[in-house]
């Protein structure tokens, strides 16, 4: 069983939880700059398992792997031990051999940090791969759920390109 529950709404974006433990802290109790960063791989890896295209298959069937290509983390407030943070995970645009995405880490008091992250696929040598078929399928789909006109406000498009 899944200690970390994990889900999809229906606008689009993907609910990972997380519980903050010592080693993703300094010495005060505050998460560690980096573990951001663990967080979103984490849930990353989760979102594309829950949507049935699971980064396994794309290594295994395709000889296909994500890279991330650039993050940028804005820090918003601190997270702290013992926390409970849910990872929101989305994403923004998909390209034939790219993807950017929001991951936002939420806290007990909203935002902790908020990741842009533009992944590429690309073929075991490192040179670019397109994405196959499902996965480009279902990632549009999230993406086009995501820019719902009914989509709730302070979650609006923003244009990352």
């Amino acid at each position: 069983m899944n200690s970390n529950p994990a889900s999809t709404a229906p606008d689009g974006r993907h609910r990972y939880g997380i519980r903050v433990y010592h080693e993703d802290t300094d010495a005060g109790g505050v998460v560690y700059h980096a573990a951001y960063l663990r967080f979103a791989e984490r849930a990353r890896t989760e979102a594309l398992r829950d949507l049935g295209i699971p980064y396994a298959e794309l290594l295994g069937q395709f000889s296909l792997m994500f890279m991330v290509r650039r993050v940028e983390v804005d820090y918003l407030r601190p997270a702290r031990l013992d926390e409970s943070l849910a990872v929101l995970t989305e994403p923004l645009a998909v390209g034939g051999a790219s993807v950017l995405l929001r991951q936002d880490v939420q806290g007990p008091q909203g935002s902790c940090a908020l990741l842009t992250v533009r992944l590429a696929c690309v073929k075991r040598d490192g040179r670019p791969g397109r994405l196959p078929r499902r996965w480009r399928t279902v990632l549009t789909a999230m993406c086009n759920a995501a820019r719902a006109p009914d989509r709730s406000p302070g979650h609006a498009e923003q244009d990352m390109e």
